[in-house]
């Protein structure tokens, strides 16, 4: 084989106008954090992830104490012994407090959802877990080999889930604890009743073939979602607890006997959350005793006097309300594996308290700047523990607490303000990947608001994003209207997550005398359901009969058909798309409505309007909203392509037949397979001896109309798959009895994805990364700039499905200086006028990034832009990395 050659030699050229010369061009703006945090983010850099039994011993514990009980009781005093023997931990020079575990980067298992995974090789009961079809994306995921990822065991730390260090000694607990939930887990009894599915077979084998990433029940059955904070910023934790003793009394005895317990549930599991609040009060007033410097000497004093406050209180200034919100934030966090909890419009939510102080002269800019970047440092070093699968398959070790600013205020006029303007200063000088930004684009924005977003965005943090305030209220009047939602309400919408749309609401919050309506989420989680299905694996199996070729095991019944047309084609993927939805739709139900008799919800629900009024939680359709299924989808574009290569070279200028398509897709074009050569972009693959046997066909399939490009041929083709898609999901029901709807998202989906799929009708290799998102073009291939390509990614309209998704990159050199930033708006306005729902930038040079993989260590602050997250170079798997420096670099636009 010739190792020397690679395809990009001849075939695929990554840049759109003057290929960059001479030096790696830096990005053009560079700041820096205040000396605290800097000092903070250090010690983050120098952390690694870690996990611990503590809070799972202590809630398993008093679950088994309470056999018997109410199962929403029973729940709220497992979680609240978790919270109450939490260790608490104070960190030096830290303005706000409290985390997830006593470990900087701290996290831990909950075997009551799942106990299998991190067992399956420790025991032998386990060992039938290492056959089911939920582990296959485990194997093909890579993660990131550098950063706080702890990816082998070294000495006395063991991996687990190749990111989190865990100490040997507390194996043996976690082991114990962990056969305690052993046919008892969500995870467990869920698969004991899905397999009631007539489906389920199929169900399994496209979970062994990774057509299906992964099950949405017990892996991450909250998040993707908006938090509400109302309620503790308004009543405080006693007032809460207050309005609980109210409504015992008025549901004691009475029909619907739920709500009693419910309220039950919530007022045991404040308490519990005070416990834990004091924990850390007397924790920070130790600190303060052996503590010799009178400046931090007071610092943990005001502290600890803050959470004492807080224990019982609302606020009473912004700092306490900041406090308050990531108080109630770690909690919601604690009682579930979480992905996604977004913190919503925070700008909004904490104005009143901002403006207030300020007036009185109880704060300061410089002051405000400090604490928000702070805020960032807190967010920054949240974990989410889950499979590898899951953490490096999917969330590439990020947790996407999206926070939006913009977007419109209950009367329908801008809602930008100056505390926002500060968010976006502090995530300028803070740069890290948490909370992502997003900014909500309308008309009725300010140019300086717009503008200062670009500054931001051009400093190469990967945000904000820039998402379209009116798809997204189009979407959602479209969705929700049957649950009451009106336009009003519709302009309360946030992002949840990386990028799903989620419903909210105005609540009335009272600040001296003043009725302020401050947004938040008022929908469970936004993207459960169906959790990511491979659109060119489907494909694969349609052109093979329902075979998995990688694995030889049969995944779908023979669809019968000989393909000797298009339509036959395009009618057989339908079929096998459709049988997938239906069975993973069914399993998923089953999954979830096991979780909420196990593992419901408190707080998050609590939180939620209306569950506190109603008396329920959000498994019982507690929230206002609750039609929040969907179907998430990966390889959208690639699929579309191979679409467009065979019906043009195999049914119109028939310049090879079917069969001989499939040979070449087996032979890989004639090229070793990126699971060999681990390299996972198609510019790095390397040819074998006979590879010129296969080269006119590859040439021929390459050169296939592709999207991106306004080109009708290919952009009818992907029309119509879209709507085709959105309509489809409607006739399948969730939990709830709510039609499902699409979403259109990749996350890191399209690394481990595309790690399992043979060689595709459109010239990808085998092994190699999908497109990312679900407009963005495949690598290389949107030759005509970036207007084109919106015109490609508008041909439909966006506000069928709940997002879409449009990563580009462009050199710094492109939009420096003033009159580069107006230029640079005016693209974005471009295609967000144009109907675009979504478009985020890495602004790098790529010759930066391939610097970076080979030199990691000098690159341990540099951060890029994934799908929908920002995420830290030096913690992201090879799969992605390869694919981000493939995209192609717009050196003109």
């Amino acid at each position: 084989m010739d190792l020397k050659k690679t395809l990009s030699e001849s075939v695929i050229y990554n840049y759109y106008g003057v290929k960059p010369e001479g030096e790696i061009q830096s990005r053009e703006v560079k700041k820096s954090p205040s000396a605290r945090v800097a000092k903070t983010r250090q010690m983050y850099f120098e952390t690694k992830s870690s996990a611990s039994v503590e809070f799972p011993y202590w809630y398993t514990r008093r679950w088994d104490e309470l056999e018997g009980e109410i199962p929403i009781v029973r729940r709220a005093e497992a979680l609240k012994a978790g919270f109450e023997h939490i260790t608490p931990a104070i960190f030096p020079g830290e303005l706000l407090v409290i985390g997830k575990a006593h470990y900087l980067r701290g996290s831990y298992p909950m075997p009551w959802l799942s106990e299998a995974f991190f067992m399956a090789q420790e025991d032998e009961m386990y060992k039938d877990a290492l056959e089911a079809g939920k582990v296959s994306a485990d194997k093909v995921t890579t993660i990131g080999q550098g950063g706080g990822n702890v990816t082998q065991s070294v000495g006395n730390v063991i991996s687990l889930a190749g990111k989190f260090g865990f100490r040997k000694e507390e194996m043996p607990i976690l082991l114990h604890i962990a056969k305690k939930w052993f046919n008892k887990s969500v995870d467990d009894v869920g698969h004991k009743y899905e397999q009631l599915v007539p489906g389920y077979k199929e169900k399994e084998e496209i979970m062994r073939a990774v057509i299906c990433m992964f099950d949405s029940g017990y892996t991450l059955p909250q998040g993707r979602e908006v938090m509400n904070y109302y309620y503790p910023l308004q009543y405080g934790i006693e007032g809460i607890k207050n309005i609980c003793k109210e409504k015992l009394k008025q549901t004691a005895g009475y029909p619907d006997m739920d709500r009693l317990y419910f309220y039950k549930a919530v007022h045991t599991m404040l308490e519990g959350l005070q416990s834990w609040i004091n924990n850390h009060a007397e924790e920070t007033k130790l600190m303060a005793s052996l503590e010799e410097d009178e400046k931090n000497k007071t610092e943990y004093l005001e502290i600890a006097e803050r959470l004492y406050w807080l224990a019982n209180n609302p606020p009473r200034t912004f700092h306490d309300a900041l406090q308050m919100v990531w108080i109630f934030h770690v909690a919601v966090l604690n009682e579930d594996a979480i992905s996604g909890l977004s913190p919503g419009r925070l700008g909004q939510v904490l104005y009143p308290f901002w403006k207030r102080d300020m007036e009185k002269g109880l704060l300061t800019l410089e002051k405000t700047h400090e604490l928000l970047e702070c805020m960032r440092m807190k967010f920054t070093e949240l974990d989410c523990f889950a499979s590898m699968g899951v953490v490096g398959g999917v969330l590439s070790g990020n947790t996407f607490n999206n926070l939006c600013i913009g977007g419109l205020t209950k009367d329908g006029e801008s809602a930008a303000n100056e505390l926002e303007i500060l968010i976006l200063d502090s995530a300028m000088t803070c740069a890290t990947p948490q909370p992502t930004l997003s900014l909500l684009y309308d008309e009725k924005l300010p140019e300086e608001f717009l503008l200062k977003g670009v500054e931001c965005t051009k400093i190469g943090t990967g945000y904000p994003a820039w998402v379209n305030n009116r798809v997204a209220m189009e979407f959602l009047l479209n969705n929700f209207k049957n649950e009451g939602l009106d336009i009003e309400e519709a302009r309360a919408w946030s992002i949840g997550g990386c990028l799903e749309t989620s419903a909210g609401s105005w609540m009335p919050l009272e600040l001296d005398g003043v009725t302020h309506y401050i947004p938040g989420g008022s929908a469970p989680a936004t993207s459960v359901g169906v959790h990511f299905i491979s659109l060119p694996k489907v494909l694969e199996a349609v052109l093979f009969d329902g075979l998995d070729k990688r694995t030889g095991r049969r995944v779908y019944p023979s669809h019968g058909y000989k393909l000797e047309s298009y339509d036959e084609i395009w009618k057989a993927f339908k079929e096998y798309f459709s049988l997938t939805v239906e069975v993973l739709t069914l399993t998923n139900n089953i999954q979830h409505d096991v979780w909420g008799k196990i593992s419901p919800s408190i707080i998050n629900s609590m939180l939620k309007p209306d569950c506190l009024e109603k008396g329920k939680d959000i498994s019982k359709k507690g929230s206002r909203y609750n039609r929040t299924f969907n179907v998430e989808i990966c390889g959208g574009v690639n699929l579309v392509n191979s679409l467009s290569s065979i019906k043009k070279n195999v049914f119109e200028e028939k310049n090879f037949s079917m069969d001989t398509l499939k040979t070449v897709i087996i032979e890989n074009f004639g090229y070793i397979s990126a699971s060999e050569t681990g390299a996972y972009s198609l510019t790095e693959q390397m040819k074998t001896t006979d590879y010129r046997t296969w080269l006119k066909i590859h040439k021929q399939c390459l050169d296939a109309p592709k999207y991106g490009n306004d080109d009708k041929y290919v952009d009818d083709i992907f029309k119509e798959w879209q709507k085709w898609f959105s309509v489809m999901c409607e006739n399948y029901a969730s939990l709830y009895n709510e039609p499902l709807y699409s979403c259109q998202i990749s996350v890191s989906t399209h690394g481990p994805m595309g790690a399992v799929t043979l060689a595709t009708a459109d010239g990808r290799l085998s092994g190699t990364t999908f497109a990312d998102g679900s407009v963005s073009a495949y690598p290389g291939t949107d030759k005509n700039g970036p207007y084109a390509l919106f015109s490609s990614a508008t041909c439909y309209n966006h506000a069928l499905s709940q997002n879409s998704q449009l990563n580009m990159k462009i050199h710094p050199s492109v939009i420096q200086g003033r009159e580069g930033a107006r230029k640079f708006l005016e693209l974005i306005k471009a295609y967000l006028r144009k109907g675009g729902f979504h478009v985020q930038f890495n602004i790098v040079d790529s010759r930066m990034l391939k610097d970076a993989q080979k030199n990691p260590d000098k690159y341990r602050g540099l951060m890029v832009r994934v799908a929908g997250f920002t995420q830290y170079w030096v913690e992201l798997g090879k799969q992605i990395q390869d694919e981000v420096i493939a995209r192609t670099e717009y050196a003109e636009i």
